[in-house]
């Protein structure tokens, strides 16, 4: 999903930081990005090094003065059940609120730069708004980004900064096989695909692409009026 978007920022004109864990994934990004004539930085980035965030945002200062659109997307499933080891407790909530909540809050004095036109985008899940009986630890992290989406976005209006959460079902990645595989052991692809169609009410998993484009919408001045917004896109999963 974070490669979709990124891409598809590029797509649009914009000059996309990449940031990953993995180097290989960095610069698999970066060159479908500038193979298609687009422009990139890529820099590996362990988001549970909240020193390696702020040299990045500092960076994007030094050399561009300004940050129209930060992408908190980084997330991790953590561990499933009841009895999580007390680092997985610790992983989960770095990778998904903490990091997500210090890379914005070094990022403010870009954003304002952006003289009303910035704008955060988180990535939650479906899990945040109803619950996860499988993943608690995750459904707990992803709630708390929906709550500091509100929390922020009245927080930085003033700023005309806006900041809103993306909460995808099932997507065609593979962390879905993550989530599926802990009670089913070893699904084939055509065993996901009917999981997805009997749960989605449009009949399948997301493509990332599909998450790409809602993240595009918050990013640009067609959502100029939303903000402080958990936005299900689910394919009716959170209808029923």
């Amino acid at each position: 999903m974070g490669r979709a978007g990124a891409v598809r920022f590029a797509q649009e004109g914009a000059h996309v930081y990449v940031t990953d864990l993995s180097q290989e994934a960095v610069d698999g990004t970066v060159g479908l990005i500038t193979d298609a004539g687009g422009t990139a930085t890529g820099r590996q980035l362990d988001v549970t090094d909240l020193d390696a965030i702020k040299r990045v945002i500092d960076e994007i200062g030094s050399e561009h003065g300004v940050l129209h659109v930060l992408y908190n997307h980084a997330g991790t499933p953590g561990a499933a059940g009841l009895n999580a080891p007390l680092d997985q407790w610790d992983l989960t909530v770095d990778v998904n609120m903490k990091s997500a909540y210090y890379a914005t809050s070094y990022a403010v004095d870009l954003l304002r730069a952006a003289e009303g036109k910035g704008s955060v985008i988180f990535t939650a899940s479906v899990s945040a708004l109803i619950g996860s009986p499988f993943s608690p630890l995750y459904s707990m992290a992803k709630g708390g980004i929906t709550a500091m989406v509100k929390a922020l976005a009245l927080a930085l209006a003033p700023d005309g900064i806006r900041c809103n959460a993306i909460c995808p079902a099932s997507v065609a990645t593979p962390m879905l096989r993550v989530f599926l595989d802990r009670n089913n052991d070893g699904l084939t692809d055509e065993q996901m695909r009917e999981f997805a169609k009997a749960t989605i009410p449009l009949g399948r998993a997301a493509e990332p692409e599909e998450i790409a484009n809602v993240a595009l919408f918050l990013a640009s001045d067609e959502s100029s009026f939303v903000t402080g917004v958990p936005l299900p896109v689910d394919g009716g999963f959170t209808a029923r």
